[in-house]
């Protein structure tokens, strides 16, 4: 195990290590880091604690919450970033995260209780590229059920947008939406091949 996660590209593996770390430190040693580096809506303009915009994708709310996130991008990560490159990788899984953020800035800036954390918009945007690349892999949603990639993902955009206006569970849905939607925008911007090559994958190029 150790030496599959060491041959691991070097943005997947960094981003695995910093997020596990991270995660440990703040749920066994320092729980008020969850607090102190949450995504608060209200709070990061009235009060410019800019940094919550980044440090919230450190943070997770619990084990599983961080093990879903880092299985999905053990998974997905090395084949994008390997694909696109270490650069362009590291841009799209930081800028699928900061749109996240936004789109939950843009619902929830006058909420002074909201608060999101996890990886989760990041790790969507990693998932969504794969798609663009991939479109009929075989994924296993929860790890039993077969779906092409390209279902998943129209499927996934579907309930994320259903369930954020209907504010659906304790899930920042419009996170994974903002994430997902920028994963996609900023492959194609980075890497606009990706375009010709998800056309090619559906018949069309």
């Amino acid at each position: 195990m150790l030496q599959e996660l060491l041959a691991l590209p070097p943005v997947t593996l960094f981003m695995l290590v910093m997020n596990v770390a991270v995660g440990a430190y703040s749920l066994l040693v320092d729980p008020s880091l969850i607090d102190r580096w949450a995504f608060k809506p209200f709070r990061v303009v009235r009060e410019k604690e800019w940094s919550r915009w980044l440090t919230a994708g450190f943070v997770h709310v619990g084990f599983m919450h961080l093990l879903f996130n880092m299985i999905t991008l053990f998974y997905f990560g090395p084949y994008v970033e390997t694909v696109v490159g270490s650069g362009r990788f590291l841009a799209i899984y930081i800028g699928s995260e900061l749109l996240a953020n936004a789109l939950t800035y843009a619902k929830y800036k006058d909420a002074p209780q909201y608060s999101a954390v996890g990886a989760s918009g990041a790790i969507s945007g990693v998932l969504f590229s794969f798609c663009l690349f991939e479109p009929f892999s075989l994924l296993y949603i929860f790890f039993a059920i077969p779906m092409p990639a390209i279902l998943f993902a129209v499927l996934y955009v579907g309930l994320s947008i259903y369930a954020s206006k209907r504010e659906v569970g304790r899930i920042a849905h419009e996170a994974h939406l903002g994430g997902a939607l920028g994963g996609l925008a900023l492959t194609l911007l980075l890497y606009p091949a990706a375009l010709s090559i998800f056309l090619s994958q559906l018949g069309l190029g």
